[in-house]
């Protein structure tokens, strides 16, 4: 998506607003967790993870984003299990798993957890809803075991390798848009963490998608302080993994399970790019953008995001 500075810098404004808000909402969604009951399975490989899990029939599983858990689904899941069995677990390294760290870490490592956590639970084929790295997650997932795959809900996956792969005349703003992202963002967030700076890894990151060189440091003390707990997947990926590991267009192409794809018309732009991509690649799937929102239509339009989900379901048939 061609666009220019000042939309750019619009566009952050709009993104920050929500991403702040959802980090200032991060206290309040693990407390919300306690509301059911958290339960746990070990998956193998020493690995456990914490979930929550209401309803019954179909399986729904939703996958939280990075600096974020299982949390961030507290307000959907009462809500969705009361046409499905809604379950939401924290992925490896994030609130309240506490699991060894293990070299190699990125989306792949999370996509083959779910597909172990689906196996120890017997789910059978599933839907997933995922966000963000979530989405990410759940994109690998399908591209590797489709047979776990019902129907795939992706809100915005940073699949940024797709960056490199942009047909015509996005060719090379997608390139630009990769090798900035490496460039300013992955560089000073690995330089960061390797150095055992988790405040300055995450600011890093912060300040890249907010378009602004001070936005780590004017959210609330509370905020940061809170953002920082989840920051131990990071801490892993930053030293001995892959924050955006490659996934090939033609492995998305064969993916079958109806997808819908989710994003809002605010978010930030290299985010747009892949979104348009992964319509184009997908060969079943939907795509609802909302006008208005950011990187956290989740959070800005629960009950809208939850109706798109529940239409697209039983338009495929899934009860």
């Amino acid at each position: 998506m061609a666009g220019s500075s000042d939309a750019f810098a619009r566009r952050s404004l709009v993104s920050a607003q929500a991403l702040l808000l959802f980090l200032c909402s991060l206290c309040s969604s693990q407390t919300a967790t306690t509301a059911s009951v958290i339960k746990s399975v070990d998956i193998g490989h020493g690995i456990s993870l914490h979930y929550v899990d209401q309803g019954r029939g179909t399986a729904v599983v939703f996958v939280h984003g990075s600096l974020s858990d299982g949390g961030y689904w507290a307000e959907q899941i009462p809500r969705f299990a009361k046409h499905y069995r809604a379950i939401a677990y924290s992925r490896r390294y994030n609130y309240p798993n506490e699991n060894p760290s293990q070299p190699g870490y990125s989306a792949v490592t999370d996509a083959e957890d779910l597909a172990a956590f689906i196996r120890a639970l017997h789910l059978g084929k599933v839907v997933v809803i995922g966000h963000s790295y979530g989405a990410l997650t759940a994109l690998f997932l399908a591209a590797r075991h489709e047979e776990m795959v019902r129907a795939l809900v992706l809100a915005e996956p940073p699949a940024v390798s797709l960056l490199n792969h942009l047909p015509g005349d996005e060719e090379k703003i997608g390139k630009h848009w990769f090798d900035d992202i490496q460039i300013h963002m992955v560089q000073p967030m690995q330089e960061a963490f390797r150095k055992g700076d988790d405040n300055g890894g995450i600011a890093a990151f912060i300040d890249y998608v907010f378009n602004d060189a001070h936005a780590w440091d004017k959210m609330p003390e509370p905020s940061r302080k809170q953002t920082l707990l989840d920051a131990h997947e990071w801490d892993v990926m930053m030293t001995s993994g892959t924050l955006f590991p490659e996934i090939q267009p033609q492995k998305i192409r064969k993916i079958k399970a109806p997808t819908l794809l989710l994003s809002g018309a605010q978010s930030y732009p290299f985010l747009a790019l892949i979104n348009e991509e992964l319509a184009r690649l997908l060969p079943n799937r939907e795509n609802i953008v909302f006008p208005d929102a950011g990187h956290q239509m989740w959070y800005q339009h629960p009950d809208q995001c939850r109706t798109d989900v529940e239409t697209f379901l039983a338009n495929a048939g899934i009860q």
